[in-house]
């Protein structure tokens, strides 16, 4: 089997294919995804560098990958509510080592769902963490209403992107952070308001705002108390709350850990074919260039999602 693996932590030179790696099996409660595609988050840069040694430790060689979109292969034992050769798309398990950048791909049945119907498979393997990043925050956590207003961090990212429109599709007044350069693509994408925060300081432009979605962190999120109304609500998806910031503005603060589950896949499904949300797809790499991708959004100049793809 095809993968692109980690023998050991570090930079990009790390992360090689290999053409005989080991097929993996579905355990239980998994089906085996033939991946025709999968979605590369900074998260896997992380993983590959070793950030997230904390939270598990890799036994190498380690395949890498979350984000994935194929077809059902083979079902666990026991496996209900999916079919042989159903179309399916969610997250396989980045810290298993046994991930979604590869031919096959184990998934747990609570990390997977149909796919949209009415996009292809690349487009729909850029969907999983970012765009139920943007659903559980701003659906789940901030409970946004129409004639709102929310600022969204970091419009032009992966996430931004997801969550500008879904805002926009809520009836939402959306303000977004991004540079002068990337000012008319988070206009597309339905922005009413652009801050450059390279020569603009956010917080002494935008008051009242009923909510904040923030994926930048750092002194952004400490500066984001200020543009909120009382009883308004931060969402992170990169700190914690500061509970003395939160007294002094009467605002509620979230720290986000994002969970992909069928549900919340087969809402954002919906949004899709209903056309709601739309998918941007900044670069495309074939499964042999993983390295490269992973180095291009360590850059972090791309617009929207970059995804590998796997199966033609």
């Amino acid at each position: 089997m095809k993968a692109a693996q980690i023998n050991s932590h570090g930079g990009q030179e790390v992360l090689q294919v290999t053409a005989d790696a080991d097929k993996p099996k579905p355990k239980a409660d998994q089906v085996l995804v033939e991946v025709h595609a999968a979605s590369v988050n900074p998260f896997d840069w992380k993983v590959r560098e070793g950030q997230v040694q904390k939270t598990a430790q890799l036994s190498f060689p380690a395949t890498l990958g979350g984000d994935v979109a194929g077809a059902v292969a083979e079902l666990g034992e026991g496996v209900t509510g999916f079919e042989i050769g159903q179309a399916v798309y969610g997250q396989a398990n980045a810290l298993s080592g046994v991930g979604s950048f590869a031919e096959f791909a184990p998934v747990a049945v609570n990390f997977l769902a149909s796919k949209p119907k009415s996009v292809d498979f690349a487009t729909t393997a850029a969907l999983p963490l970012a765009g139920v990043s943007s659903y559980q925050a701003l659906v789940e956590h901030i409970g946004l209403q129409r004639g709102q207003k929310i600022l969204i961090h970091g419009g032009a990212g992966g996430i931004g992107s997801f969550a500008i429109q879904l805002a926009k599709h809520l009836g939402v007044y959306v303000a977004t952070t991004a540079t002068a350069e990337d000012t008319d693509y988070v206009k597309s994408l339905g922005a009413d308001e652009v801050i450059d925060y390279k020569t603009q300081a956010f917080e002494e432009i935008l008051h009242d705002y009923d909510a904040v979605y923030d994926t930048v962190g750092g002194e952004t999120f400490t500066k984001s108390y200020q543009v909120l109304k009382p009883g308004g609500k931060l969402v992170s998806m990169l700190e914690q709350p500061n509970e003395e910031l939160s007294k002094r503005y009467s605002v509620e603060a979230i720290s986000q850990f994002t969970r992909v589950t069928t549900e919340r896949l087969t809402k954002l499904a919906e949004l899709v074919d209903q056309g709601a949300i739309k998918v941007n797809i900044d670069k495309t790499f074939p499964l042999e260039q993983a390295s490269q991708a992973l180095d291009y959004v360590h850059q972090g100049k791309h617009h929207g999602k970059v995804v590998l793809k796997v199966k033609d």
